[in-house]
């Protein structure tokens, strides 16, 4: 049986610190890396899908990248391009297997990893989020977005309310 205490930071040598607005994260120790994942929605009908591109700070949580297009090497550079240049220089990127993002992300900081090995369990999570509180971008529902401006007000208002919403 685990214990989880939720008044006092984890001390013990391997965990990572302590996610919580009243201790300081120790962003020395881990540096900065970045979850990278894509996820469809549809505008007006099915055949219109919309790929809603994202990237992550693993430590942070935050999404420091969005792009929505569809699923070419296109997207992943605007992805890419979205992303602060500080991520860029020095970050390690984490992603699927997608072929676009080997095309695209330098080969000395992509990672690509299968979901069993769990390095872009963060992005994952936030890709169910997306879907549960953005009722139009479930899969099937009758609620969905009639045109691309609604469509990428919604998803935009979510992020930036999730991201200053988050503990720093």
């Amino acid at each position: 049986m685990r214990v989880i205490h939720c008044g006092k930071p984890n001390t013990s040598r391997d965990s990572k610190p302590y996610r919580s607005g009243h201790y300081q994260k120790n962003t020395t120790s881990y540096g900065v890396i970045l979850e990278c994942d894509e996820l469809w929605s549809f505008v007006g009908k099915r055949l219109n899908k919309q790929w809603i591109w994202l990237a992550m700070d693993r430590l942070t949580r935050r999404i420091v990248g969005v792009h929505v297009g569809d699923r070419t090497e296109r997207s992943a550079q605007a992805l890419w391009d979205s992303i602060p240049a500080q991520y860029q220089t020095s970050a390690p990127v984490y992603t699927d297997f997608w072929s676009a993002y080997a095309r695209i992300i330098p080969a000395h900081r992509h990672y690509p990893s299968a979901k069993s090995q769990g390095e872009t369990n963060h992005i994952e999570r936030f890709n169910g989020t997306l879907r549960q509180r953005i009722s139009r971008l479930v899969r099937k529902s009758l609620a969905f977005s009639k045109n691309q401006e609604n469509h990428l007000g919604a998803l935009w208002n979510f992020i930036h309310h999730y991201n200053a919403t988050m503990c720093v």
